[in-house]
Formats: C-alpha cells, structure tokens, sequence
C-alpha cells in the first residue's frame, strides 16, 4: 500500500490507494449515519422489551406489552362473528325459497357468496362459475347429482370421490386402459355417444357402426347413463344428449375418456367451511344459475 498524502483540492489525508488517477481520502463515516445507526440500536432494543422478540424452545419472549397475534386474531374473529350473526342467524333458521325471496337477505348472500366461491370454488370452477376441461359448468343447469338446494348443499358437504366417510363416488372405467373394449368398438361406441347429441347426415358405413357401438352401449355404458344416454344423477353419470361436455365432446377426446377412464374428484367442504356457508354458497351458485339463464 503507498503511503498516504495530503490532497491537493481538500487538504485531506489520502488513504495512499489510487485508482486510475482517482485517490481515495480518509473521509470520516458521517455524524449523521453514526445517529441513525445509534437510533435504529436503540429502537431495537425497545421493540425486544415491549413485543414478542427471542424464541426460548416451545415458546418465546412474551414482551412487556403482552402482544399476541392469535389473541389478536381470536379477537378480531370474536367481532366479526358478533357483527355478522344477526343475518347469519337469519340465513341458517330460513328455508331456501323464503331466503331466495328476501331481496336484503339475497344481497348478504351475493356479496358473501361471492367471497366464499372465490376463495373455494373458482380455482376449478372458474369465476364465472362457467367450468373448464374437467370441470363442470355450474351455470348450464346440467348437475350431474342433482341441482335442488338440499342436493347441492349436500355435495358441497361430502364432495365427490374425496375423504369424506359419506362422499359421492363415482367413476368411470378405462375400458380400453384395462382390455374391455377394442380400439374399433371404442371407435364405434365413441360414434354412438357422438350421434346422441349431434345430427349430421349418415351414410351406410356411418350405420354400421352406430348400429355396433349402440349394441356396446347397451351392454357397457346404460347402467350407468341409462339406455337412452340422458344419465344418472343417483351414481353422478352425465347426460350425453346434451352438448355439454367435461372433458370435450370431439371423437378424441371421447376416445381419450373410454380409453383411460375418468376419475374427477371435488375436496370435501365439511371440515372447512360451516354449515351456514354451504347454505351461502348454494343460495349463491343457485343464483347465478338463474341469471345465466
């Protein structure tokens, strides 16, 4: 290291480095940072004192203040309950039909319903509650299990293949996964299921095949959406007459669905949400059905 000299411009002592002709001084940290730095010590020697600061193994130190976020939180939820219960209380003593024809109540169940569906339903159902690839429309007046309030209360509930000891169960096999079917009489059973929703002109080698795949059908698939393909709601088989689709009604994605199987699953809302909430939230799908309409 050079030994240090006095700068020409400040009169300072310089350190001796040198950069590119740029000396560097021996300038003193600041007054005002050293202030700081002291004040931001002693802050933070208040904040061990007063809050909750330093882990002690199973617990911490509690500060003399005495704060705690779940008493906070505790606290906070003890007043929202306490400002909510009169409209709950009402929500949870009424029937659906006297509900749906309170127009004051029906707002509560709007705008809380819309929360509850955002923070547990709209992931998979969408905002709209429209569905998606895999996820049933809400709004179609297609239910798979059956669109009365109870019956909707009651899904929410137990959900559909979930952990619920009372959960809906329903499941579609891998026909062609597991060897049932071949890929032409998948092909022809795909053709059958496709004529039920849509009208196109049909020639002979057409015939034949709906023919073959109709006689599959009846020995494969009408125990489960009927022999008129119009569905189940009591084992949650869907209506294949309709032009509503959960996984895509084009040839492969009906392949794809007798080829593998299907297996959806929705969680079970029991252990999340309370019984009140369901009913919001039935009252609220409910509601947007009918508006979609």
């Amino acid at each position: 290291m050079a030994e240090g000299e006095n700068d020409l411009h400040t009169g300072r002592k310089t350190t001796g480095h040198e950069w590119n002709g740029i000396k560097e001084l021996t300038t003193p940290v600041p007054k005002i940072v050293l202030f700081f730095l002291a004040v931001t010590f002693l802050v933070s020697l208040l904040i061990w004192v007063l809050a909750p600061t330093w882990p002690t193994g199973s617990a911490y130190t509690k500060g003399i203040l005495g704060i705690d976020q779940r008493t906070s939180l505790e606290t906070s939820l003890k007043r929202s309950a306490a400002r909510t219960a009169p409209w709950r209380n009402e929500i949870e003593q009424s029937n659906f039909e006297t509900i749906a024809q309170n127009t004051e109540l029906m707002k509560t169940v709007r705008s809380h319903g819309a929360r509850l569906f955002g923070d547990n339903c709209a992931m998979c159902h969408g905002a709209d509650a429209t569905g998606g690839i895999g996820f049933p429309s809400l709004v179609d007046d297609q239910w798979l299990w059956g669109g009365d309030p109870s019956t909707i209360m009651e899904t929410l509930r137990v959900g559909i293949n979930s952990t619920n000891d009372d959960t809906r169960i329903s499941q579609m096999i891998a026909y062609g996964r597991d060897g049932i079917l071949t890929l032409e009489q998948r092909r022809s059973v795909g053709a059958y299921v496709r004529s039920l929703s849509q009208s196109h002109e049909i020639s002979t080698a057409d015939i034949e095949k709906l023919e073959a795949g109709a006689t599959i059908f009846a020995q494969q698939c009408a125990s489960c959406h009927g022999p008129d393909g119009r569905g189940m709601q009591s084992v949650g088989a869907p209506n294949l007459t309709d032009d509503h689709w959960i996984y895509g009604g084009g040839s492969a994605d009906i392949d794809e669905t007798l080829r593998n199987g299907r297996h959806g699953v929705m969680p079970q809302w029991e252990k999340r949400t309370s019984a009140t909430d369901r009913k919001i939230l039935t009252l609220y799908i409910l509601d947007l059905a009918e508006g979609a309409q």
